[in-house]
């Protein structure tokens, strides 16, 4: 048995999310690019590129990485892009999208050559958390007034529109849009392409995807443009799991486990929006609040039901495990950092890296 913890990536259950991803390029005529904020395990993207147009990122290690490990398009895209960096991102990117009019005078001319977008913010969003709107009060994410966008339009040749956000709801994705296209659908036509990012998480059991896909078409068609979706989430949802070991039991008004792992250090996002991990099953008649070992109060998985006690030795999968977790992984309390494991399709788990005191190390100085 391989030695917890370690981060499982379940290459079937990727799948199903490649195959629903490939459903809309070929029935909404959308190019589809991975978001490398989410997700950036390379060890996988020779699966995914077969599905998928490309990839999409937030910086100048990401965009390198999109270039050197996924291939197909790169589209870069930063908050704001530094002078000692600029020119590198250029000669790894196919596209290149500003996030302000500041950003694309100061830039704009190095990347003559490139294709250029601008990132529009419409000032509504589907986020359900302050800390993830892109539309909070006094965002600085994207510009919003068309008549200042409309004056640099001989200067950009597509927009990027991140306004959604683990958005499961397609009648509130349609109403979105139809706000954005409101407000920008003069502009909208006088461009070649427009991204509406990601946080659609049209890959999930239920989603009205053929409606979904006949809406970007529709989008497509009326404005002359080529769409493109940027998903995290969406393209890894439940592909992974983050496997533990039950470490030590007590009892403190309620049953406790400390297992060989933390969201601190290795689910940080649970820990950032207060939210509970996903264990199965979470059913029984033994309820347990399940602890990461550092010595944060707070690292707290979850409370769940279980058939049995918990007890030491004891192995649980912690679901839902692929994004916004190995890209934010940390060595804090110099924790043992979870190894990357890949369940083939023929179902073969074969260990792709390991982590070890050397990489505690060098990551300080």
């Amino acid at each position: 048995m391989i030695q917890t913890p370690y981060y499982l990536i379940d290459s079937s259950r990727l799948m199903e999310n490649m195959r629903r991803i490939d459903h809309v390029r070929r029935h909404s005529g959308a190019k589809v690019l991975l978001a490398l904020k989410c997700f950036a395990t390379w060890s996988v993207f020779d699966l995914m590129r077969e599905y998928m147009d490309g990839t999409t990122s937030s910086s100048l290690y990401e965009v390198r990485l999109g270039r050197e490990k996924f291939g197909g398009e790169t589209h870069a895209y930063s908050v704001a892009y530094a002078d000692h960096e600029i020119d590198e991102v250029v000669s790894y990117a196919d596209k290149i999208i500003f996030n302000s009019l500041g950003q694309l005078e100061r830039y704009g001319a190095r990347a003559a050559g490139l294709p250029v977008g601008l990132r529009l913010n419409p000032g509504v969003s589907s986020s359900g958390f302050d800390l993830a709107d892109p539309a909070r009060p006094f965002s600085r994410l994207g510009e919003s007034d068309p008549a200042r966008i409309a004056a640099v339009l001989d200067r950009v040749s597509g927009f990027m529109i991140h306004n959604n956000c683990e958005n499961r709801d397609f009648a509130r994705f349609d109403a979105l849009l139809g706000e954005v296209e409101a407000r920008y659908g003069e502009l909208l036509a006088r461009v070649q392409w427009v991204s509406l990012g990601g946080g659609i998480h049209f890959t999930g059991e239920g989603y009205a995807l053929d409606d979904f896909c006949a809406r970007l078409r529709a989008f497509s068609e009326k404005y002359g443009v080529q769409v493109y979706l940027e998903p995290g989430e969406a393209a890894i949802t439940d592909s992974a799991s983050l496997e533990v070991t039950v470490l030590d039991t007590s009892y403190n008004g309620k049953q406790l486990a400390v297992v060989d792992a933390s969201i601190e250090a290795h689910m940080l996002d649970l820990l950032i929006y207060r939210l509970q991990a996903r264990v199965e099953p979470d059913a029984g008649p033994h309820r347990c609040l399940v602890y990461g070992k550092s010595c944060l109060a707070g690292d707290i998985f979850g409370e769940f039901d279980f058939p049995q006690p918990l007890a030491v030795g004891q192995r649980l999968s912690i679901r839902d495990a692929a994004g916004y977790t190995m890209v934010k992984k940390n060595w804090f309390n110099g924790l043992t950092m979870p190894a990357i494991v890949v369940r083939d399709l023929d179902g073969t788990e074969r260990v792709v890296r390991q982590f070890g005191y050397r990489d505690y190390v060098d990551s300080l100085s």
